[in-house]
């Protein structure tokens, strides 16, 4: 497996904490080597739109940590999810015009009410299976802007709200389409205030691990389906009718979801043997992501019915524990999980875990 890059790696702590998106650089870096010239430009705007963020998302992750230590503690009850939907009108103006906000009926405009959905199921998700208040356990207001930039391919959450381009027509649709995409960007927030996995190397793959994890679980949640009825798909929805694929990712078979001429086809490894080295995409958060993808769907399945109530529940524990480092490897991860399964349940669900990621060349 080989991995081609216009990029190198980032050697500081900011560029560690880039701002995360959906829609991974190597794809645009394909896009701009394959495509057509407006295709071309079109992805070209995306990095660079990309590129712009990081300093929005290194400035809000620092606010975060800083205010993680000093933040008294909620007095006030549980009232539900409190959103707001922004039109940014093809500009790159934050968070643009109020359209929708909490309570208020649907509009005539598809990708706000896709937004105002998306953040309402991702919060009950949290808020029912987890007992969580928001991202941040505090009750934090859901903020998303959409109609962002002109044709922008992607989708992120910045540290404060999340962002939706509306797609170029062609490769990829609007950004709101996909519930998944949706949870997965809302868990980067999650992640932030839990345990803030540095986005480098192998901590930054369990960063954007954990956020499929849990951005098919909302849509499994919303569903109703069983480990073995889902689809496992991250992007769902999103590639255009012409592109030769189904999703961005398969957690179930990572390295399947899409192979075409422009796009190139799907890298992400599924097990240590294929781990993929290289300077880009931050050590590979988007590639090797694929080995602890493959490791949760195998402990999902194994243990069977809803992938949310054992699985999602060690997960999640896992995000939370003070054990978890900043700089966790996959085998300390995985190890940590095998721990949380001891304690939260049994011999079963311990002999699933370990065995997963044994599965996948992580734990002998």
């Amino acid at each position: 497996m080989t991995f081609e890059s216009l990029g190198t790696a980032p050697t500081s702590t900011a560029a560690a904490r880039r701002v995360s998106c959906a829609l991974p650089p190597h794809i645009l870096e394909r896009i701009i080597r394959n495509g057509s010239a407006e295709q071309r430009e079109r992805a070209l705007s995306t990095l660079s739109l990309d590129a712009s963020q990081r300093s929005v998302r290194v400035h809000n992750a620092l606010l975060t940590t800083a205010q993680r230590n000093v933040r008294p503690p909620r007095l006030t009850p549980r009232t539900g999810p409190n959103r707001t939907i922004g039109d940014a009108g093809n500009s790159e103006v934050l968070p643009g015009k109020t359209v929708r906000a909490e309570g208020d009926d649907p509009v005539d405009d598809v990708a706000v009410n896709e937004a105002y959905d998306g953040l309402g199921a991702t919060y009950d998700f949290f808020s029912s299976v987890h007992g969580r208040d928001s991202i941040d356990d505090e009750g934090m207001s859901l903020l998303a802007t959409v109609h962002f930039g002109d044709h922008y391919d992607n989708a992120f959450w910045n540290g404060r709200q999340m962002v939706f381009g509306d797609g170029d027509g062609e490769l990829f649709t609007r950004f709101t389409v996909s519930l998944d995409v949706i949870g997965h960007e809302l868990t980067h927030g999650v992640t932030e205030h839990e345990a803030n996995l540095t986005y480098l190397n192998q901590s930054g793959a369990l960063n954007e691990s954990v956020s499929d994890v849990f951005g098919s679980l909302v849509k499994q949640y919303l569903r109703g389906q069983t480990a073995d009825e889902a689809d496992w798909l991250i992007g769902e929805g999103l590639l255009g009718p012409e592109v030769q694929g189904v999703a961005l990712r398969s957690m179930k078979d990572p390295g399947t979801a899409y192979d075409d001429p422009i796009l190139g086809d799907d890298i992400q490894p599924a097990h240590m043997d294929d781990y993929v080295r290289t300077t880009a995409d931050n050590g590979g958060v988007h590639i090797n992501s694929g080995i602890p993808n493959k490791a949760f769907y195998l402990t999902a399945t194994a243990l069977g019915g809803y992938a949310w109530e054992r699985a999602g529940r060690i997960w999640y524990e896992t995000l939370r524990s003070p054990q978890l480092r900043a700089n966790a490897t996959f085998r300390s991860f995985a190890n940590l999980t095998v721990r949380q399964a001891r304690v939260l349940f049994g011999n079963d669900e311990v002999t699933a875990v370990r065995e997963a990621w044994r599965a996948v060349g992580v734990l002998a």
